[in-house]
């Protein structure tokens, strides 16, 4: 097989957890090459993902955000975009912190409701 990457990758078999939907939805894979580019994804079955998700790293509790470029049985090819490093604990940006609050202010709500129809 011919190496056409500019950058190479490593063998890895790390966990990895994908999160995408705006981390309503996630998943398990197994990160098996790595690089400063990309990685390849493996799982255990065909998976339908967005083509941009963000890839949480436990054993090194890091997270990327990451471009799919191309899918291939259980495997898929990745890239990382130019937010590379992600940290959901500090709120990086505006977007994710509004989008959190408004969560939890319809979960509020919902909680709300539930007190008053118990009160009753």
């Amino acid at each position: 097989m011919i190496e056409r990457r500019v950058h190479p990758r490593h063998k890895t078999f790390m966990k990895g957890r994908i999160y995408f939907n705006n981390r309503l939805s996630s998943m398990d894979c197994v990160v098996r090459d790595s690089g400063e580019q990309g990685a390849r994804l493996e799982f255990s079955e065909n998976v339908a993902l967005p083509d941009i998700f963000e890839l949480h790293l436990p054993h090194k509790d890091e997270y990327f955000r990451a471009r799919v470029i191309w899918r291939r049985g259980n495997d898929i090819g990745i890239a990382w975009t130019p937010e590379i490093t992600l940290n959901p604990r500090s709120e990086t940006t505006d977007y994710h912190l509004a989008d959190r609050v408004t969560r939890l202010e319809r979960e509020i709500a919902l909680l709300q409701k539930r007190l008053d129809a118990i009160e009753r």
